[in-house]
């Protein structure tokens, strides 16, 4: 399979070929929602975190005496029902949330949704991805040449740029553009590819995301 390799201007300036392990992989939605799980649990931080009636503070004593006063019986002022007091089935940090996939699924989920954005022409494949000079209004000025503008807060199509190697005056430069990230091609991750709709990269970034997740 070939797709069209583009200038930053939008022009078709050649083609190049895809793999035939992307071409031939097929998409299997159970294991891209495993892994999508996988990633969203493992970064999950327990920030929500309630007491119990043994944990919050006072109620030592028992409130008025058992008997003979025509109120219901009461050990202590913390009990769940007493405002102030423990809190029943509440969110706890101790509540382990993460689960365990194998390194093979993870890289097979990442190249299904990398091959699917390919065969459904999100992919656009440049030259080369570093503008003229490392300013913001240069990388927005290609990209529009490539997305639609949407009536949202980001006003475009969201945009990932895959960059072949680290390039910190890059991601800085994309970091204030609303509608765009940019991620290193060895640091690929399911959850960025699903949270945007194009992807961007270089003929050199397809090589590097082959070579760390196609063993």
């Amino acid at each position: 399979m070939k797709v069209p390799l583009y200038n930053q201007k939008g022009e078709i300036i050649g083609e190049i070929e895809i793999p035939e392990i992307l071409e031939k992989l097929d998409k299997n939605i159970p294991l891209i929602h495993q892994v999508m799980r996988w990633q969203i649990l493992n970064t999950y931080y327990p920030y929500a975190h309630t007491k119990t009636r043994g944990e919050v503070r006072g109620g030592g004593r028992k409130p008025w005496p058992q008997k003979h006063t025509g109120r219901a019986r009461h050990g202590s002022i913390r009990s769940p029902i007493f405002v102030g007091g423990g809190i029943t089935f509440g969110p706890r940090k101790e509540k382990v949330r993460q689960i365990k996939i194998t390194k093979k699924m993870r890289r097979k989920a990442i190249l299904m949704v990398l091959a699917d954005k390919i065969k459904n022409n999100y992919a656009r494949f440049l030259e080369s991805l570093k503008p003229e000079e490392y300013k913001t209004k240069l990388i927005h000025k290609y990209l529009i040449n490539f997305l639609e503008p949407r009536k949202t807060e980001k006003k475009y199509e969201s945009a990932l740029l895959i960059i072949p190697e680290n390039d910190k005056m890059l991601i800085k430069s994309i970091r204030n553009l609303p509608y765009a990230d940019a991620i290193e091609a060895r640091n690929l991750n399911l959850l960025s590819l699903l949270n945007h709709k194009y992807i961007f990269l270089e003929p050199k970034s397809l090589d590097v995301i082959l070579n760390t997740f196609a063993k």
